[in-house]
């Protein structure tokens, strides 16, 4: 087994940050696993980990759980930036307030706990955050914008500051995945649900709306996605970007050998086959 490590974990009530601290605490490591909703994570408070309530929105709570960290353990060894929804909706009908929240909590949350955990790990010349991307960052779709547009602005993010720390012994890693049966499905089409769009759109969001849900059908759940921020938690050099499902990989290549315009008529003619 590897040595035990402090690692913080956001979002973890639920999906991937829930069942990466389930797998953490049974390789011996100390999890700090928080979130909004800490009802949900009674069973990781009943194996062991530090269950604390953290809204990545609030910049004095951000502060006081990683105080709280430190003050009790000396030192944070990992940060899995795991926090983050889907807000779905054609661009022009989502609104100003959506959109905000939408970024507040995806990519303002990530910098939040970046700002507050870095210091610490400067000074120890050592450390990990693991940001979750998605496929996303690299391709979009209708209805996916402003959400994909979050992930653009983490990978972008994650990229620079992989290279601002990495001659301060910190690594920086990005986690993307594809379609995966988290529950953040049924929250993004919750969102979408909640976006009056005009008229004009409805055979793309309901096409949409039906293919994606078709594609949720058949997606893997999080197992995989789970072993891989396992995976580069435990690593001694971990890589950049780690990729894990088959479309994740797929995809992007398919956009880079046909281009724009026949990926954008590609997920049309997709949308459309469900109507």
């Amino acid at each position: 087994m590897a040595d035990s490590q402090i690692i913080l974990i956001t979002g973890a009530s639920d999906g991937f940050g829930h069942l990466v601290a389930e797998k953490l605490l049974a390789k011996g490591h100390t999890v700090y696993a928080t979130a909004r909703r800490t009802d949900r994570m009674c069973d990781l408070q009943d194996k062991g980990a530090h269950v604390l309530h953290l809204d990545v929105t609030n910049t004095e709570e951000v502060q006081k759980v990683v105080d709280q960290l430190i003050a009790e353990q000396g030192r944070i060894d990992v940060l899995v930036n795991n926090a983050g929804f889907g807000q779905y909706g054609v661009v022009e009908a989502v609104s100003e307030e959506q959109l905000k929240y939408q970024f507040d909590v995806n990519v303002f949350g990530m910098h939040r706990l970046q700002q507050a955990v870095l210091p610490h790990m400067r000074k120890a010349r050592s450390g990990k955050i693991i940001n979750l991307g998605s496929i996303v960052s690299h391709v979009s779709a209708p209805i996916l914008g402003w959400y994909a547009s979050t992930k653009h602005a983490i990978k972008g993010m994650t990229e620079a500051l992989r290279m601002e720390v990495r001659d301060l012994g910190i690594d920086v890693v990005e986690i993307e995945p594809g379609a995966v049966r988290t529950g953040f499905e049924e929250v993004a089409f919750d969102a979408l649900d909640k976006v009056q769009a005009p008229s004009d759109y409805d055979t793309v969001v309901k096409g949409m709306t039906n293919a994606s849900r078709n594609m949720y059908k058949s997606a893997p759940g999080p197992e995989r996605t789970a072993n891989a921020i396992v995976t580069a938690i435990e690593a001694s050099r971990p890589r950049a970007v780690y990729k894990t499902t088959t479309d994740s990989h797929i995809l992007p290549l398919i956009k880079r050998l046909i281009g724009d315009h026949r990926y954008g008529a590609m997920n049309l003619w997709m949308a459309r086959r469900t109507l």
